[in-house]
Protein backbone atom coordinates (compact mmCIF):
# COMPACT_ATOMS: atom_id res chain seq x y z
CA UNK A 1 0.00 0.00 0.00
CA UNK A 2 2.93 2.40 0.64
CA UNK A 3 4.01 2.39 -3.02
CA UNK A 4 0.48 2.99 -4.24
CA UNK A 5 -0.07 5.89 -1.85
CA UNK A 6 3.27 7.40 -2.95
CA UNK A 7 2.22 7.22 -6.60
CA UNK A 8 -1.15 8.75 -5.73
CA UNK A 9 0.53 11.65 -3.92
CA UNK A 10 2.84 12.27 -6.89
CA UNK A 11 -0.06 12.30 -9.33
CA UNK A 12 -2.01 14.68 -7.10
CA UNK A 13 0.97 17.05 -6.87
CA UNK A 14 1.43 17.05 -10.65
CA UNK A 15 -2.28 17.72 -11.21
CA UNK A 16 -2.30 20.65 -8.74
CA UNK A 17 0.80 22.34 -10.13
CA UNK A 18 0.19 25.73 -11.66
CA UNK A 19 0.54 26.03 -15.42
CA UNK A 20 4.18 26.51 -16.38
CA UNK A 21 5.04 29.43 -18.64
CA UNK A 22 7.69 29.57 -21.37
CA UNK A 23 8.76 32.06 -24.03
CA UNK A 24 9.42 31.23 -27.67
CA UNK A 25 10.80 32.85 -30.81
CA UNK A 26 9.03 32.53 -34.14
CA UNK A 27 12.17 33.06 -36.21
CA UNK A 28 11.71 34.19 -39.80
CA UNK A 29 13.61 35.65 -42.71
CA UNK A 30 12.54 37.42 -45.86
CA UNK A 31 13.94 36.09 -49.11
CA UNK A 32 14.15 38.38 -52.11
CA UNK A 33 11.56 37.51 -54.73
CA UNK A 34 9.30 35.61 -52.32
CA UNK A 35 6.10 37.01 -50.82
CA UNK A 36 6.05 34.66 -47.84
CA UNK A 37 8.66 34.67 -45.09
CA UNK A 38 10.63 31.51 -44.35
CA UNK A 39 10.09 30.12 -40.85
CA UNK A 40 12.89 28.44 -38.91
CA UNK A 41 11.94 25.13 -37.33
CA UNK A 42 14.17 22.90 -35.26
CA UNK A 43 13.82 19.47 -33.77
CA UNK A 44 13.39 18.96 -30.05
CA UNK A 45 16.27 17.19 -28.36
CA UNK A 46 14.03 14.60 -26.68
CA UNK A 47 11.45 13.51 -29.24
CA UNK A 48 12.83 14.93 -32.48
CA UNK A 49 9.53 16.62 -33.32
CA UNK A 50 9.49 20.00 -35.07
CA UNK A 51 9.32 23.00 -32.71
CA UNK A 52 10.39 26.63 -32.41
CA UNK A 53 13.06 27.81 -29.94
CA UNK A 54 11.60 28.21 -26.45
CA UNK A 55 12.63 28.24 -22.85
CA UNK A 56 11.82 29.00 -19.24
CA UNK A 57 11.78 32.51 -17.72
CA UNK A 58 15.20 33.97 -16.90
CA UNK A 59 14.85 36.02 -13.72
CA UNK A 60 13.56 39.52 -14.42
CA UNK A 61 14.40 39.36 -18.15
CA UNK A 62 11.34 40.29 -20.28
CA UNK A 63 9.70 37.46 -22.21
CA UNK A 64 10.75 38.77 -25.60
CA UNK A 65 14.39 38.89 -24.44
CA UNK A 66 14.12 35.27 -23.23
CA UNK A 67 12.80 34.37 -26.70
CA UNK A 68 15.77 36.15 -28.31
CA UNK A 69 18.22 34.29 -26.03
CA UNK A 70 16.60 30.90 -26.75
CA UNK A 71 16.81 31.54 -30.51
CA UNK A 72 20.54 32.15 -30.16
CA UNK A 73 21.21 29.16 -27.87
CA UNK A 74 19.06 26.61 -29.69
CA UNK A 75 19.32 27.71 -33.33
CA UNK A 76 22.27 30.10 -33.57
CA UNK A 77 20.20 32.98 -34.93
CA UNK A 78 20.32 36.65 -33.98
CA UNK A 79 17.75 39.24 -34.87
CA UNK A 80 15.16 41.87 -34.10
CA UNK A 81 12.50 40.55 -31.73
CA UNK A 82 9.04 42.03 -31.28
CA UNK A 83 8.12 42.91 -27.71
CA UNK A 84 4.41 42.37 -28.41
CA UNK A 85 3.55 38.65 -28.47
CA UNK A 86 2.39 37.05 -31.73
CA UNK A 87 0.27 34.70 -29.62
CA UNK A 88 0.19 32.07 -26.92
CA UNK A 89 -0.13 28.30 -27.31
CA UNK A 90 -0.43 25.45 -24.86
CA UNK A 91 1.16 22.01 -24.78
CA UNK A 92 1.99 19.21 -22.39
CA UNK A 93 5.66 19.23 -21.31
CA UNK A 94 6.88 15.67 -20.78
CA UNK A 95 8.72 15.16 -17.51
CA UNK A 96 10.21 12.05 -15.96
CA UNK A 97 8.32 8.79 -15.43
CA UNK A 98 5.73 9.46 -18.12
CA UNK A 99 4.19 12.47 -16.43
CA UNK A 100 3.46 15.72 -18.25
CA UNK A 101 2.76 19.22 -16.99
CA UNK A 102 0.66 21.81 -18.83
CA UNK A 103 2.66 24.70 -20.25
CA UNK A 104 1.66 27.96 -21.88
CA UNK A 105 4.13 29.46 -24.36
CA UNK A 106 4.21 33.16 -25.27
CA UNK A 107 5.52 33.51 -28.83
CA UNK A 108 7.48 36.53 -30.10
CA UNK A 109 8.32 37.06 -33.77
CA UNK A 110 12.05 37.43 -34.42
CA UNK A 111 13.33 38.70 -37.78
CA UNK A 112 16.66 36.97 -38.26
CA UNK A 113 19.48 39.33 -39.21
CA UNK A 114 22.44 36.98 -38.82
CA UNK A 115 23.43 33.40 -38.09
CA UNK A 116 26.36 32.51 -35.84
CA UNK A 117 28.75 29.63 -36.49
CA UNK A 118 29.02 28.43 -32.93
CA UNK A 119 26.16 28.26 -30.44
CA UNK A 120 25.25 26.37 -27.27
CA UNK A 121 23.14 23.55 -28.77
CA UNK A 122 24.90 23.23 -32.13
CA UNK A 123 24.70 19.67 -33.40
CA UNK A 124 21.95 18.69 -30.96
CA UNK A 125 19.05 19.61 -33.28
CA UNK A 126 18.16 19.67 -36.97
CA UNK A 127 17.33 23.13 -38.34
CA UNK A 128 15.18 23.81 -41.41
CA UNK A 129 13.92 26.99 -43.09
CA UNK A 130 10.48 26.33 -44.54
CA UNK A 131 7.49 28.25 -45.95
CA UNK A 132 4.70 28.98 -43.44
CA UNK A 133 2.37 26.29 -44.84
CA UNK A 134 5.07 23.64 -44.35
CA UNK A 135 5.79 24.93 -40.83
CA UNK A 136 2.09 24.66 -39.99
CA UNK A 137 2.05 21.02 -41.12
CA UNK A 138 5.21 20.07 -39.21
CA UNK A 139 4.41 21.47 -35.77
CA UNK A 140 2.11 19.40 -33.57
CA UNK A 141 0.31 22.02 -31.47
CA UNK A 142 -2.92 23.35 -33.10
CA UNK A 143 -2.56 26.78 -31.45
CA UNK A 144 1.02 27.11 -32.74
CA UNK A 145 -0.19 26.21 -36.24
CA UNK A 146 -2.71 29.06 -35.94
CA UNK A 147 -0.03 31.51 -34.71
CA UNK A 148 2.19 30.65 -37.70
CA UNK A 149 -0.76 31.07 -40.09
CA UNK A 150 -1.77 34.43 -38.62
CA UNK A 151 1.83 35.61 -38.66
CA UNK A 152 2.18 34.73 -42.36
CA UNK A 153 -0.99 36.68 -43.15
CA UNK A 154 0.89 39.87 -42.20
CA UNK A 155 2.73 39.48 -45.50
CA UNK A 156 -0.47 39.14 -47.55
CA UNK A 157 -2.99 36.40 -48.30
CA UNK A 158 -0.61 34.61 -50.69
CA UNK A 159 1.90 34.18 -47.86
CA UNK A 160 -0.47 32.33 -45.51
Amino acid sequence: MGILSGITETVQLVMRRPRRFQFAALCYRLVEGQTAPEILLLTSRGTGRWVIPKGWPMGAKPGYEVARQEALEEAGVVGDVESTPAGVYRYEKDISDGFAVPCAVQVHALKVTSIVDDFKEKGQRKLDWVPPDVAEKRVREPQLKRIIHQFAERFGPAAA
